[in-house]
């Protein structure tokens, strides 16, 4: 089977020592990415780590991919206990930190531990360098690369780094890297900061030899010259979609649609980019780079989770303010969705929906954890009592856009999902719009029969997690293409993808989480059986739990 190779470096940040181990039984096992890295914490971080204490660990990881020139493959994994769901937690992030990081020659990197000052962390295939940066502390985000790309054997693409978010703990801050890509959901950028680390960066010539079938050009190929409204509008094209049916959260949550969507969605977006954007290797190039003239604003988007979360959501109608809100989360390293939700809370506590100039004060306020920011920075499941809102959160991770009140299958995702309210844990949404294949198309009403397609979905999301594949190779990477790219039947490779779900979930019920984890702040009908249901797939117990210690291939 294709797996990624390389040792495990393990860095201890209180030493400044560094170890390397063979993990071949686990690479051989797991594949690579958010499979390695979740194998590896469910036995090296204890169950019971504090997240923001040195016992928690922080692991990068590649995939095999990142041996092809394959599109949809620039992305890299993200791992440790997130201080903002107390749960074990992978985030990945595109750009093009993966080949830099596989450059290296490790197959993943391990930081624990915590330093006394502040630190960039540069790893190499020649070794590790523990360089004191007090200059940078709460430096944002551009004037830390900046800072770093000084030196002549380090570029942008180098680079993962935290904003003044992290520094300052905030539970929903983010990793940055290539500057403008995040790993951005749970507060793994926090993690970062409690270790006292401010950047880290890649890079080497020892990239793996991985022998990656031919057909991995068919698929460039076609990455290429496919004619698909993403590469114009990136995710927003689903703006006005989820709008219509009544899928696009507005008001905080209040709402399920919003009366302007159109200006903010597709093309509205659309019409503020102003060259093409990708990942490395990726010609897909979905990305948005996106400017307005006359006001100045640039940035990188906004995706439609940042056009929900501060605009719709925010009851903000221009396009610009919601870039303007977008290019400060990642100038800080925050999570936008987290962030925009947040600052909603705020919004509607104190009637105050539309006010832009108060939103750019609270993500300014957030990010250095100043009067009302420092409460903000908790996340609404820690503050919502105060502020006397609803707690629009699952296991504390605050909701993206694709409404679950509508999207009932997607809902069930939500609780189900180890990361909590996350829409990339198994993309389940895709099935119940309008835009797909008659064939494919599952109704947004109920959860009869959802469970089951469920389950396989958040199995093959852990496998393109492993890989690493981005999710919007699904229309191109069929079963029978993922079988000839990796050499195992497709039933052996999403049983990979079921272990790595068990192995997170027994984690995390050594943490506490159980059923009662597993639920919404809305109804849906028949949602209790369908949970039983889900369970019962599984092979787990009806409280939620694993039954015993998995045991997983490998073992």
């Amino acid at each position: 089977m294709l797996h990624t190779v390389g040792d495990l470096l393990s860095i201890d940040l209180t030493a400044q020592r560094t170890d390397a181990e063979s993990v071949d039984g686990v690479l051989e096992s797991f594949i690579g990415g958010r499979g390695v890295a979740t194998k590896l914490a469910h036995e090296r971080i204890p169950f019971d780590a504090d997240p923001l204490g040195p016992d928690n660990r922080l692991y990068f990881t590649t995939g095999p991919m990142q041996a092809s020139n394959m599109s949809f493959t620039g992305r890299t994994n993200c791992t440790g206990v997130s201080p903002l769901t107390d749960g074990l937690l992978s985030s990945n992030a595109g750009g093009f930190l993966s080949r830099n990081l596989a450059a290296t020659g490790y197959g993943a990197v391990e930081f624990h531990g915590a330093s006394d000052e502040l630190l960039a962390v540069h790893v190499s295939d020649e070794g590790v360098e523990f360089e004191p940066v007090p200059e940078l502390a709460g430096a944002e985000v551009p004037d830390t690369v900046a800072a770093l790309t000084d030196r002549p054997d380090i570029d942008v693409d180098n680079t993962a780094v935290i904003g003044p978010a992290g520094e300052n703990e905030v539970r929903f801050a983010c990793v940055m890297t290539s500057e403008t890509r995040a790993f951005g959901r749970g507060g793994l950028g926090a993690v970062m900061g409690a270790k006292n680390v401010k950047a880290i960066t890649f890079s080497g010539e020892s990239a793996p030899d991985i022998e990656i079938p031919a057909m991995q050009m068919d698929i460039h190929r076609e990455a290429a010259t496919d004619d698909h409204i993403m590469k114009r509008q990136g995710t927003t094209s689903v703006t006005e979609y989820a709008n219509e049916i009544e899928a696009l959260p507005a008001y905080y949550f209040e709402d399920t649609s919003f009366e302007d969507a159109g200006a903010i969605g597709g093309d509205a977006v659309e019409a503020k980019k102003y060259e093409k954007g990708t990942c490395s290797a990726c010609a897909f190039a979905c990305k948005l780079p996106t400017k307005d003239e006359e006001s100045g604003v640039e940035t990188e988007g906004p995706e439609f989770e940042t056009v929900m979360a501060f605009g719709s959501n925010a009851g903000v109608d221009d396009i610009v303010d919601v870039m303007k809100s977008n290019e400060q989360c990642d100038r800080y390293g925050l999570d936008a969705i987290s962030t925009g939700d947040v600052v909603s809370a705020y919004l509607a506590a104190n009637d105050e929906f539309g006010n832009v100039d108060l939103i750019e004060t609270l993500v300014e306020k957030i990010a250095h954890r100043e009067d009302e920011g420092d409460l903000l920075a908790e996340g609404i499941d820690r503050f919502h009592d105060e502020l006397g809102v609803e707690n629009w959160t699952v296991k504390g991770l605050e909701f993206p856009a694709h409404d679950g009140r509508t999207l009932n299958g997607q809902g069930l995702s939500y609780a189900t999902a180890n990361r909590g309210a996350d829409h990339m844990f198994s993309v389940f949404y895709s099935y119940e719009y309008p835009l797909v294949p008659e064939a494919d198309a599952v109704g947004r009403d109920g959860l009869d029969g959802k469970p089951e397609l469920l389950v396989q979905q958040e199995n093959q999301r852990a496998l393109e997690d492993c890989g690493i594949i981005c999710r919007f190779s699904r229309d191109f990477l069929t079963h029978d293409r993922l079988e000839r790219l990796f050499g195992r039947d497709i039933g052996s490779l999403l049983a990979i993808g079921a272990e790595v779900v068990t192995l997170e979930r027994h984690f995390n019920n050594q943490r506490g989480f159980d059923r009662d984890d597993d639920q919404l702040p809305y109804d849906i009908p028949g949602f209790e059986d369908a949970l039983d249901e889900y369970y019962e797939i599984r092979g787990w117990h009806r409280d939620g739990t694993v039954p015993e210690e998995p045991v997983v291939v490998g073992d």
